[in-house]
């Protein structure tokens, strides 16, 4: 094939320079004097004449060997082709003519030595756009993905070496390098370095780093008990608890024997946090939900123990400068503050948060290092802890100052990157607040204010110079700063007995804790159907005189799946652990580990189309609000693992969460989704609306 092609070209070349010798090729001036006409007159430039029929020709080749005189006969007829007498043309001299012709016959002989494709012989190339080089070099070199595939964990126990005094900043376990699978391991490599080098009191653990750079969670060692052993460290101390709990697992991230673990002799403050998730159903919802949390915190045992409560979004920063103003005017400074509640409540997130706040003193935001935060259960292991701010009527008189400037601010008035923030929150959550610094540590460069009466209270004691280490690093707080001062500790949280998230892997974990704001889903079912959410979860609709609704509140990456009753078992037996449920992941070999789902069977009456009459709570994994027919009596039969804790709730938590849906899709059961209108606190009144309200509004 390859000498059929190298023939025709050359006869194809033969033809051309019998063509020229004729004088059948038009002057190359005039052609370059067409061509650039073509172009002024908005006509684009060809190099291929579009009347010409492309011609191929196949032809029986003998070999190259039998014509062993071709090249040296092209070349005679070139130099003929070149005489004066043919009228060549003058810009063009013979010789670079016969030149240029040379190199394409030793192009066809270099070619030939290689393995040639179909392609090898065609060039196409546009006189108007010559390609880069570096693009062609592209073209040439195939680009191969590598596939990700898991972090690998590099390092060695050593099992003689000395456990340390320093404590993982990240979590809060002592450092060590004896076992992996005990909180504080780093390995022994690491370990002996930064202990020699002095900085094990800034490291962290391997298992912090591993969560925060490749959302990896390590199994440990360390078992339900282990954990309230250290939070009971606290009941003798004299304090004020926070306590924290999850607004989408109501009521079981309630701890029930609080005072057991910290003690009858504190105050506790109530926080229900993860209020941006949720979205509002009517008017009045957050007086509803707080009541409904304070009811719970009744039943739990320590009603009497509750000064106050508050619903915030540890990481939208909804309420907590409302917080930060209440504890400092009733707290004060009379002792330390305890962060308390159960896993996955959110506890070391809202510790990050009041980091960065008027709750904490200035200084010790530089040196102090974040805590770990993960939707792994169980990520705080020991005690952490930052010094809390001295709210002295200075101090508070200048916060205030600052709250109510920001509120007459717009959200054009705001600066590029707290703008940015803002919209990006308000995409992830429905309710999004500001939380800023009154006081901030200033650096050499900056200048010195003199105020006589902050000067004479020393009202002024945390805005001093920052200090810098030797690497530049803010040095570590003085004995000075820390004299008297009283803390606010993360304490580990407290895992539940019966709770979804300890029977699923680190993706299932990240799939089913919801992160962003939960989009209600809507389904009608008649009597007789199932829903499943994901493989975790399948309720059927045993009995009833009509249908009935069924609104699911989880996250949206597990999928919802409606089918009739005498398909259902076949569904999971098929489907689970794959893509249409979705949740778990790893086809039959994780089903296999994966607990059997267990029927309980419910029976509740409804209260109208418009109020749901329960919700069947899903544990860590959210919640499916029925809602029927009012006095109309209703058989429901819910499936899933016994060691998940799934359960009836009423009354429910967003009784009205059902009007939160569009049209019915058609030939469906299920009605596609609205997202409710959020909020952003801490602006003037005009701007308070989300950056999703605003924008469907224009």
């Amino acid at each position: 094939m390859l000498k059929v092609v190298q023939v025709s070209f050359r006869r194809q070349v033969w033809r051309s320079v019998c063509a020229a010798a004729a004088g059948e090729r038009p002057p190359r001036g005039a052609a370059a004097a067409a061509g650039r006409a073509a172009r002024r007159s908005g006509v684009r430039s060809c190099t291929v004449d579009p009347n010409l029929e492309e011609q191929f020709v196949f032809v029986d080749c003998p070999g190259l060997e039998e014509e062993p005189n071709e090249e040296q006969q092209v070349l005679h007829q070139l130099s003929v082709s070149s005489a004066p007498t043919c009228g060549p043309d003058p810009q063009v001299s013979p010789q670079k003519h016969l030149r240029s012709l040379e190199r394409q016959l030793q192009v066809l002989n270099g070619g030939g030595l290689q393995e040639a494709g179909p392609d090898s012989f065609m060039e196409f190339q546009d006189v108007d756009f010559p390609l880069d080089d570096s693009v062609i070099e592209s073209k040439k070199k195939k680009k191969k993905k590598k596939k990700k595939g898991e972090h690998r964990v590099f390092g060695t126990p050593d099992a003689g070496a000395a456990v340390s005094d320093s404590s993982c900043s990240g979590c809060g376990a002592v450092l060590h390098c004896s076992a992996a699978d005990v909180p504080g391991y780093l390995p022994s490599e690491k370990f002996k370095v930064l202990l020699e080098a002095g900085k094990l009191g800034g490291a962290t653990c391997q298992r912090c780093h591993l969560i925060t750079h490749h959302h990896k969670a390590q199994n440990l060692q360390v078992t339900w008990e282990q954990y309230r052993q250290v939070v009971r460290q606290i009941r003798s101390r004299k304090g004020l608890v926070l306590l924290v709990a999850d607004l989408l697992d109501l009521p079981d991230s309630i701890v029930p024997d609080l005072p057991d673990l910290v003690g009858t002799n504190k105050h506790v403050v109530v926080l229900g946090n993860k209020l941006d998730l949720l979205p509002g159903d009517s008017p009045n919802y957050l007086q509803r939900v707080k009541r409904r949390l304070a009811q719970y915190c009744q039943e739990a045992g320590f009603g009497p123990q509750v000064t106050d409560l508050h619903l915030i979004s540890a990481k939208t920063g909804y309420g907590v400068e409302a917080l930060i103003s209440s504890l400092q005017r009733s707290w004060k400074y009379k002792g330390d503050v305890f962060l308390v509640g159960s896993a996955n409540a959110g506890k070391s997130t809202l510790f990050n948060t009041l980091l960065e706040s008027d709750y904490c003193k200035s200084r010790a935001a530089q040196v102090l290092q974040k805590a770990t935060i993960s939707p792994w259960p169980g990520t705080t292991l020991n005690l952490l802890k930052f010094p809390i701010i001295n709210p002295t009527p200075y101090r508070m008189f200048r916060r205030q100052n600052r709250l109510k400037e920001a509120l007459q601010q717009t959200e054009e008035e705001l600066p590029p990157d707290e703008r940015r923030r803002l919209q990006r929150l308000g995409r992830h959550g429905y309710l999004v607040g500001r939380v800023g610094r009154t006081f901030r540590s200033r650096t050499r460069g900056d200048e010195i204010q003199f105020d006589p009466d902050s000067l004479a209270f020393g009202e002024d004691e945390d805005a001093d110079a920052a200090k810098e280490g030797a690497d530049g690093s803010p040095a570590e707080l003085s004995y000075n700063e820390l004299k008297d001062a009283h803390w606010l500790y993360d304490t580990p949280g407290i895992m539940k007995e019966r709770d979804i998230l300890q029977l699923l892997q680190e993706q299932e974990v990240r799939l089913v804790v919801p992160t962003q704001a939960i989009v209600p889903r809507t389904f009608v079912l008649k009597p007789g159907m199932s829903v499943f959410v994901g493989a975790l979860a399948r309720i059927d609709f045993l009995q009833g005189a009509k249908s009935c609704w069924f609104t699911v509140m989880a996250s949206a990456r597990v999928p919802v799946h409606v089918t009739s009753l005498d398909k259902a078992n076949g569904i999971y037996e098929r489907h689970a652990g794959h893509g249409l449920l979705g949740v778990p992941i790893g086809g039959p070999e994780r089903m296999e580990r994966f607990p059997a789902l267990a029927p309980q069977d419910f029976s509740l009456e409804g209260r109208g189309y418009l109020e749901a009459a329960a919700d069947v709570t899903l544990s860590s994994a959210g919640w499916v609000a029925v809602t029927a027919v009012a006095g109309e009596r209703v058989q429901l039969r819910v499936l899933g693992p016994e060691a998940a804790g799934f359960g009836l709730r009423t009354p429910p938590l967003l009784p009205h969460v059902v009007s939160l849906k569009g049209e019915r899709v058609r030939k469906s059961s299920a009605y596609r989704p609205l997202r409710a209108a959020g909020l952003i606190d801490g602006l003037s009144a005009g701007a308070a609306r989300s950056p999703q309200a605003k924008k469907k509004k224009k």
